[in-house]
């Protein structure tokens, strides 16, 4: 890892370095820095982090023994043979040595923010690059102000474009991130109602949203969705005029001939800086194609041809827990339960309709929505009833709102003899009892929550049975 030395670790994280031997293991560069002591490497950095169930600093022997060059820690190990540098907080520490290691790097880096759509839009637009250069992306939910750096940290030699999703939840969190990833290209794909606990208003997320410009590459480029209301407004940041992508035919890169072709994706032609070219979509969704309009847009501003985009959007992956549409023998899946928000509920919902046979949405709690949670768990549940979803099943405390919502229409409650067929469950455990007695052959079976909810064991029964 460039210029990874402990002494220059040391220098970045402001820690004392302790070196057992003569001094040379401290000039000796890092094969890699890790916070789990299972994916040390030999020549590796170990940095020892407290969590709530777990101490990093009692693994300090286990690394040790597999070969690590040194290790990070908050307080002197007992009987280490190997340099370790002292710290006063582990975690800062990640940060800082993430921040040093970037700036040691020429590598361009794509950075991606929004309220909804950061993953399947960083996996948009991994794609199309990786058709030219070879690309390091965020796994996973590393998204974070754990995660990110963890991920500038494994960037190596080989990687010519990093595309890194950063995703918050306050205030500052975004300017910290920035710090650390120094993104060359901004992309941002919208300004939704998540987070607002914190936040407060999509206002406040935007502003939260748009620290991302504040350690931005002074020469670099940034791509907004420009059929959100709020992105829309964005001024030029550094040298050049934001890019906006979106259907709206006023945009920078827009679509034309859209065709939703229900859960098999999407068919559109793409028009951007005088090309003009059709695409087809895999993936499921009226967002994806605003995906792949950023992504055309990020692979033009590198020098992608046309074809390579093409291939690249089509090419996508689904990640499981966004979007992912699992068919089985009997019925049809929509994994979408890695996390969820009243526009990605109701954008999930769209998805839903497209689906040919009996549409059933099992819905639960969505965090982090302050003090109007209620009303908008309420809307969510009266959008499902308005489109037409056939059986809608609500699961957690919140979700008692989207339930009431799903049995009323224009704020009226129905009847008895006019309520569609709509359950509610206090608990997550008491649905997944119910389940087999609520669904039949065929049904098309979206799951979306909050990550808390851990629906991703309503997916996994699902899917078992």
């Amino acid at each position: 890892m460039k210029n990874l030395t402990l002494e220059n670790i040391a220098k970045a994280c402001a820690g004392k370095l302790v070196l057992p031997d003569n001094g040379e293991a401290g000039r000796k560069e890092a094969t890699c820095v890790v916070i789990d002591s299972r994916k040390i490497e030999q020549g590796g950095v170990f940095i020892a982090t407290r969590g709530e169930k777990v101490d990093g600093h009692s693994f300090i022997p286990a690394v040790e023994k597999a070969g690590a060059m040194g290790v990070v820690c908050e307080r002197a190990p007992e009987e280490c043979r190997i340099p370790y540098i002292l710290v006063e907080d582990s975690f800062v520490a990640l940060k800082s040595l993430a921040e040093f290691y970037r700036k040691q790097l020429t590598i361009q880096v794509v950075g991606i923010t929004g309220s909804v759509g950061k993953t399947s839009t960083k996996e948009m637009i991994a794609s199309v690059l990786s058709t030219k250069f070879n690309v390091l992306k965020t796994q996973g939910n590393f998204n974070n102000e754990i995660g990110l750096p963890l991920t500038v940290l494994s960037i190596r030699e080989e990687h010519e474009i990093a595309v890194l999703e950063m995703g918050i939840s306050d205030f500052g969190e975004m300017h910290r991130l920035s710090k650390i990833a120094r993104p060359d290209i901004c992309v941002m794909t919208n300004i939704g109602q998540c987070h607002l606990e914190n936040l407060g208003t999509r206002e406040g997320i935007l502003k939260a949203k748009s620290e991302i410009f504040d350690f931005m590459n002074p020469d670099g480029y940034v791509f907004v969705n420009g059929d959100d209301d709020l992105l829309n407004r964005i001024e030029q940041k550094g040298s050049h005029k934001p890019v906006s992508f979106g259907l709206d035919p006023s945009n920078d890169i827009f679509a034309s001939e859209v065709l939703n072709k229900g859960l098999l994706g999407s068919h559109a032609v793409i028009h951007a800086a005088l090309r003009v070219f059709p695409v087809e979509i895999p993936l499921p969704g009226a967002h994806m194609v605003l995906n792949a309009l950023a992504a055309a847009g990020v692979g033009m501003q590198l020098g992608l041809t046309v074809e390579e985009i093409r291939q690249g959007i089509a090419n996508v992956q689904a990640v499981g827990g966004r979007s992912h549409v699992i068919a089985l023998p009997g019925k049809t899946v929509i994994d979408d339960c890695y996390n969820a928000n009243p526009v990605s509920v109701k954008a999930a919902i769209n998805l839903l309709t497209t689906a040919l046979g009996r549409k059933v949405a099992v819905l639960g709690d969505m965090f982090e929505l302050g003090q109007n949670e209620a009303q908008l768990h309420r809307e969510v549940g009266v959008y499902a009833a308005q489109k037409g979803i056939d059986v809608i099943i609500c699961a957690g405390k919140l979700s008692r709102h989207m339930y009431e919502g799903a049995l009323s229409v224009n704020g009226e409650m129905l009847t008895a003899a006019e309520k569609r067929e709509v359950y509610y469950f206090e608990t997550r455990d008491e649905m997944l009892d119910k389940l087999p007695e609520i669904l039949k052959p065929g049904d098309n079976i979206l799951v979306k929550a909050s990550h808390g909810m851990q629906f991703e064991k309503v997916v996994e029964s699902l899917t078992k049975h």
